[in-house]
Order: C-alpha cells, then structure tokens, then sequence
C-alpha cells in the first residue's frame, strides 16, 4: 500500500530526528496554499550536518518513489537555509539563526502541527 503524502512528511521528520537535527517540526498547510501539503522544518548545527541531512533526505527519496523538485540551488552552499522541495512535502533543513530570523511555525501559525 503507497504511503500517504502525511506518512512521508511524519517518517522523514523521524528520520531527520534519527540524524541529531533538533526541534523537528510537521506542519500540515494543505489549505493555506496551492503549492504544497506539508512543511518539516528541522534545525541543524552547521552546513556539513545540513549536508548529511540532505543526503539523508535523497536516500529516503529514492527508497520511496519520489522525486526532488528545483535540483538547481542559487544560494552558496553552507547557506543557513536549505529547502528541498518534494512536491507535497517541503523539507527546511535552517540554522538556528535562520530559524529564529524566518520563524516559519509564526507565519504558517493557521497550519495544524503533527510534531
């Protein structure tokens, strides 16, 4: 049975808890946009555990039939924000500075949290 676009959202969030990232948050935004369902916002501690978690990302990506969406990136690496976009789910891979500065649970306040 194909997992939900919910599921994926709540396992990567797992998984990304699995790798160190910290304050792991699930936001469900399906009817506050167009674009997208689901938001997991993770804090990393620097640019290579960005990296790692990226990495990690795309494993579970390519074990699940999924795709990555915008591979090209604009913004230099170690950037305090990483975004990958799946489609129905958006990973926001951010440093503790960007998390505060962007504060993305405050914007998308009308989002039901899952974690």
């Amino acid at each position: 049975m194909e997992k939900t676009d919910e599921q994926k959202a709540l396992e990567i969030a797992k998984l990304l808890q699995d790798e160190k990232a910290s304050d792991v948050t699930v936001l469900n935004v399906s009817g506050l946009n167009s674009w997208t369902d689901f938001f997991v916002i993770a804090t990393v501690n620097s640019a290579t555990h960005s990296q790692g978690l990226y990495k990690s990302v795309k494993d579970y990506v390519a074990e699940n039939a999924m795709e990555i969406h915008r591979t090209t990136r604009k913004t230099p690496q170690g950037d305090d924000w990483n975004l990958v976009d799946l489609g129905n789910v958006v990973v926001h891979l951010m440093s503790q500075e960007a998390r505060g500065f962007y504060e993305l649970e405050k914007l998308w306040h009308a989002g039901v949290k899952l974690m």
